[in-house]
């Protein structure tokens, strides 16, 4: 696998992202009370698809908002 490349073939503008979006996942679901939590082998059988697109649309919306406040503080993104 290339550098910058995920395993579903998506080059990802941030290499060393990933784990630092798992955790937000895992805290997230937790927050959720899913049930699933860090170090689950990413087993997510049990969760429904509605929880699991509650999960990631708070994801969305909290990097949204993370990308918002740099911007209003004269960061670029």
């Amino acid at each position: 696998m290339a550098l910058g490349e995920s395993g579903s073939g998506r080059t990802q503008v941030v290499p060393d992202c990933h784990k630092v979006l798992d955790k937000m996942k895992y805290e997230i679901a937790e927050e959720l009370n899913l049930g699933v939590h860090e170090g689950s082998e990413d087993y997510w059988g049990e969760v429904s698809s509605k929880n699991c697109g509650k999960v990631g649309g708070t994801m969305l919306k909290r990097l949204v908002n993370l990308a918002e406040q740099e911007l209003v503080n004269g960061k670029k993104a």
